[in-house]
């Protein structure tokens, strides 16, 4: 599995020193995942020879079992031209703002990969189609509330959500698992109108950048972003913003950060036991974690999962309650091109792991492990380092074994055609 690379990646991503996350931060000692690089092999750039390149698995691995994944890799060029256009005061920037980088776009690139790689239909995604309709969405409220624009910023805001929640019938689903998915999607939620908070914000958002590009806008406006699990996004005038208002306003990176972190969550592969990390469960599933014995799974539960994952490695589609190792890798991989946080690796290692691809999980849990060390940041969560060492000394025991090969059936979480939605 040496030669994996990810083809859909035109040039060498390199991840800038000094700035992965704390954007704002000129210590370039900060820094946790410098001087690394993700290439491909068709890059226009010369692949460095540093032991900290690293490729991704999927879309290759996928191609090897036989799914075709033309579609997902044009989807995933997609998202990453716009990461591209993200430079560091753009992320930090409202998604009220205009920007330089269109969250709608990005959005749907994600909701094609996703399609592509679980429908495997010879027909991709109509992106372009489903632009037009956030187009239409912004249109339609000129038409039905024009009036609104001479109005008072309160009665415009008013109109907005009665025209978005009321005439449209947009409303908030709190689909933390797979049991909606479509209301992680950006195409589905435009089509059946029930999404997820993110969702929601980026429609509200990509209305008033309509009608901002449009000259109808003579104030400027915010979106309030819920941290509940019922609340729809709100508006509010900038002008009469409060300090407690600042931890709800969304970037242009923490929406993107926000969209793909409710997909790995929602087809992370281990849900059990939400008190602990996505990691935590995986290493557990592993048996480099401790058992607690106040976990609320149940002998059932245990039953359950092991029939599904049976019913997996045959190929056939089962319950959803028990994740998608497909996209829950693609989740982390986009995770991993945003920059945003170093855990990403870690988290990728783990799945990497239990899809058999022992070298690269071990290349990525070591990167991380490294860049925590360089920023001589102190460990906030003794259980997943002890989990994460573990994890690294079975990975370094099984490559050290005489005449290791990658198992034959590494690829069983990646083969099932189970329906996207």
């Amino acid at each position: 599995m040496s030669s994996l690379s990810c083809q859909w990646f035109c040039g060498a991503y390199v991840y800038p020193s000094g700035r992965f996350f704390n954007l704002s931060s000129s210590n370039t000692s900060n820094s946790s995942l410098a001087g690394f690089t993700i290439y491909c092999s068709n890059s226009q750039f010369t692949p460095g020879s540093s032991k900290n390149d690293l490729k991704f698995v999927l879309h290759d691995a996928l191609d090897a079992s036989g799914v075709n994944t033309t579609h997902a890799r044009i989807a995933r060029e997609g998202f990453c031209s716009q990461v591209r256009k993200l430079s560091n005061i753009e992320r930090e920037t409202s998604i009220c703002i205009n920007r330089g980088i269109d969250l709608g776009k990005a959005a749907l690139h994600i909701a094609a990969e996703d399609d592509s790689l679980v429908s495997h239909s010879s027909v991709p995604l109509p992106v372009d189609d489903f632009l037009e309709r956030l187009d239409h969405l912004s249109m339609g409220y000129c038409s039905r509330y024009s009036s609104s624009f001479t109005s008072s910023p309160e009665h415009f805001i008013h109109c907005l959500e009665k025209y978005l929640y009321v005439n449209k019938g947009f409303r908030r689903t709190g689909a933390t698992n797979q049991s909606e998915p479509r209301a992680l999607y950006l195409h589905s939620v435009l089509t059946h109108r029930s999404g997820s908070a993110s969702l929601l914000s980026l429609l509200y958002s990509e209305i008033l950048k309509m009608l901002r590009l449009w000259g109808f806008l003579s104030f400027d406006i915010e979106v309030f972003f819920p941290h509940d699990s019922s609340s729809t996004p709100r508006g509010y005038c900038k002008q009469k913003t409060k300090e407690s208002d600042q931890s709800h306003v969304m970037t242009t990176q923490s929406l993107l950060e926000e969209m793909l972190k409710d997909l790995k969550d929602a087809f992370w592969p281990f849900q059990l036991d939400h008190t602990k990390s996505p990691f935590l469960r995986a290493a557990r599933a592993a048996n480099c974690s401790e058992s607690t014995n106040d976990s609320d799974e149940s002998a059932f539960e245990l039953a359950s999962v092991k029939a599904a994952l049976h019913r997996l490695e045959r190929g056939v589609w089962t319950s959803v309650r028990f994740g998608d190792m497909r996209r829950a890798l693609s989740a982390c991989e986009r995770l991993i091109i945003l920059q945003t946080d170093p855990k990403e690796l870690r988290d990728y290692g783990a799945l990497l792991y239990h899809c058999g691809f022992y070298k690269e999980a071990l290349q990525y849990l070591t990167v991380y492990q490294d860049g925590q060390k360089e920023s001589l940041g102190l460990i906030d969560n003794v259980e997943e380092e002890e989990a994460l060492e573990k994890l690294k000394i079975r990975l370094n025991l099984i490559l050290m074994e005489e005449g290791w090969s990658p198992p034959t059936d590494n690829k069983s979480f990646l083969r099932n055609n189970s329906e996207p939605w």
